[in-house]
């Protein structure tokens, strides 16, 4: 009887992990269990009413990459109660892109934690998840925004530049979707 649990327990967690997923083999320990909490934990946001009810906000704006215009991230949805969180299932963010259909597709999640001295030189705090260093520090994207450490997590759409990269080439902002440029002043 302990066999047939555990071998349901297996098949069960084996269904809560994308087929992209368990493709790419097993990773060692802690880093393969976070991963799991992540997706089961971010699995009901795939419907995009679901995140936003979880507390998430949308941005109005597709984000891409301005400088590399090496892909983009998507519309981000923030949760700032989970800024500096480091919890698998409390991601500071989520990140959709528009579907053929005209609703919002969940591809990425992200965490955000911020330095501790505010110092964009030194990087003694910097944090890490599922093996992997947060990239950073980086100073804010908008005013406001403290000095911070951010690790992006290609979780619900493959990433070919890798899982944690910042800009998936994969993903695409639609025209008229993006930020203007804030207009030169004279």
């Amino acid at each position: 009887m302990a066999r047939t649990f555990a071998l349901a327990l297996t098949t069960a967690a084996a269904l809560t992990v994308p087929p992209s997923v368990a493709a790419t083999g097993p990773q060692p320990g802690r880093a393969a269990a976070d991963m799991a909490v992540t997706y089961r934990a971010t699995a009901p946001f795939q419907q995009h009413a679901n995140g936003v009810r979880a507390g998430y906000k949308p941005d109005r704006y597709c984000v891409f990459d301005r400088v590399g215009g090496t892909g983009a991230l998507g519309y981000p949805h923030f949760n700032h109660a989970y800024d500096n969180s480091t919890d698998p299932a409390k991601p500071t963010a989520l990140f959709y892109e528009d579907d053929r259909g005209g609703r919002k597709r969940l591809v990425a999640v992200e965490w955000l934690v911020y330095d501790r001295d505010q110092d964009p030189t030194t990087d003694d705090d910097r944090p890490s998840m599922f093996g992997v260093p947060f990239k950073g520090p980086n100073r804010g994207n908008f005013p406001g925004q403290p000095v911070h450490y951010a690790l992006h997590l290609w979780l619900w759409k493959k990433n070919p530049e890798g899982k944690f990269t910042t800009y998936n080439p994969a993903v695409t902002c639609l025209p008229g979707t993006t930020r203007p440029l804030p207009h030169p002043s004279p």
